[in-house]
């Protein structure tokens, strides 16, 4: 973590094996949920398909965030990123 940005780096979730578009995922920081939806909703009408489950909230390990995911027409997993308050 530095500055609000996070690098992370993980096997992929799914078991495959890693690639451009498996195990990698571009992320952009939202404003919002209405953001993070919009962002979804455009990727979609430009091409991208929804992946993952539906945007909407996640805990995980004590955080609590909105993520809306798609990949985009080239492969590439993207996704938009709401952090929750503490």
């Amino acid at each position: 973590m530095h500055n609000g940005g996070i690098l992370l780096v993980t096997k992929p979730i799914n078991g495959e094996p890693a690639c451009h578009a498996n195990g990698g995922t571009i992320g952009f920081a939202a404003s919002s949920p209405e953001q993070a939806d919009a962002w979804h909703a455009a990727g979609v009408a430009a091409g991208g398909t929804p992946i993952e489950d539906d945007p909407g909230i996640r805990e995980n390990g004590g955080m609590k965030l909105y993520l809306a995911y798609l990949r985009d027409p080239a492969g590439n997993k993207v996704c938009a990123m709401y952090r929750y308050a503490a």
